[in-house]
């Protein structure tokens, strides 16, 4: 009988080894920069002012845009990290939506992946779009907030004293309503996934498909079905709703990484089939983008007569919004 409860033991032990094995292939050992999937640490080329093109009465909800899931992940091993690149390389690389994560902790708002804190608080986050923005105002960033690895249900005073010190008030859209593209430009679009009073929009007025348990990579199957039907749905959904589609997933036995380069390709080969790209996508939120699928993404929109436009700034920093030197550079 105990022999019977070892052999058990070590079957046991050999199928746990062999998911750990299964989650691990596709592990790169090196970087990688493919079309759809780029894990180096600068994009292939950048496209900051992509915005610009869209007409100012087209609603934002309207828009098709590229985003990145868990934004600010970029350490704590391959459970936690979902990104490479910074915060200043996602936006040039033509990123609009970002997926911040706050540990709420003495009061102050420190940037975490679950337990996995990410170097950093919500302030440099704050700076990093202002700067952005102050640079190119013909753009918007929307930005989800949530709390993570924190239980105080209470971060809203926080955010309210972070936004007021490392940027400006005037900088967000004050609104639950969706803005035009004329109304959001130069504008932090809060996508408030947190209690207290509005900041802007609520997380959930989107229609959002975040299927992101992928147990093992042999789940990766329905993951990426579910990512197909949400996109399907998105074009004949309702137009005055924001559509959100995360790509990215995880598991005890299927890391961030690996599952991205495997959605990734689907969904590069799924946009590049498309052949009708006038068309509404809503948001697509990924692990791990490259900048030809982003600019994938950025090319379904919505297509009028284009007439060149020239925008001045909205806003002016106040004497406690500190602006970046060396614009130039990808940080």
């Amino acid at each position: 009988m105990m022999n019977g409860v070892r052999g058990g033991r070590v079957i046991m032990q050999r199928m746990l080894m062999l998911m750990v094995l299964v989650g691990v292939i596709g592990l790169s050992h090196g970087a990688i920069q493919r079309p759809d999937y780029d894990d180096t640490s600068y994009p292939e080329f950048l496209n900051p002012s992509w915005m610009a093109r869209i007409p100012d009465n087209q609603p934002l909800s309207e828009v098709t845009i590229p985003g990145t899931h868990n934004t600010m992940a970029l350490y704590g091993g391959v459970y936690a990290e979902c990104q490479t690149w910074s915060l200043a390389s996602q936006l040039r690389a033509g990123i609009r939506y970002l997926d911040i994560r706050l540990r709420h902790i003495n009061g102050n708002l420190n940037l975490h992946h679950g337990v996995s804190y990410q170097r950093g608080h919500f302030g440099l986050v704050l700076q990093g779009v202002a700067d952005f923005l102050w640079e190119y105002p013909s753009e918007t960033v929307l930005m989800r907030v949530k709390e993570e690895f924190s239980e105080t249900y209470d971060i809203y005073g926080a955010v309210v004293d972070y936004i007021k010190r490392y940027a400006h008030w005037d900088l967000l859209w004050h609104s639950r309503l969706v803005p035009t593209m004329g109304e959001a430009r130069g504008r932090l679009i809060i996508m408030q996934d947190f209690a207290g009073p509005d900041l802007g929009m609520r997380y959930g007025s989107m229609d959002i498909a975040d299927d992101w348990k992928v147990p093992t990579l042999l789940h990766v199957e329905d993951k990426w079905q579910s990512v197909y039907d949400h996109l399907e749905a998105a074009p004949a959904g309702n137009l005055a709703q924001i559509y959100l589609t995360y790509s990215s997933g995880a598991g005890v036995f299927a890391y961030p990484r690996a599952v991205a380069q495997r959605v990734n390709t689907q969904l590069y080969d799924y946009l590049n089939a498309k052949t009708d790209l006038n068309q509404r996508l809503g948001i697509i939120c990924m692990d791990f983008p490259a900048a030809p699928i982003i600019q994938m993404i950025i090319d379904f929109q919505l297509k009028e007569v284009q007439i060149p436009v020239f925008y001045a700034a909205h806003h002016k920093p106040s004497f406690n919004y500190r602006i970046s030197s060396g614009r130039n550079k990808i940080f």
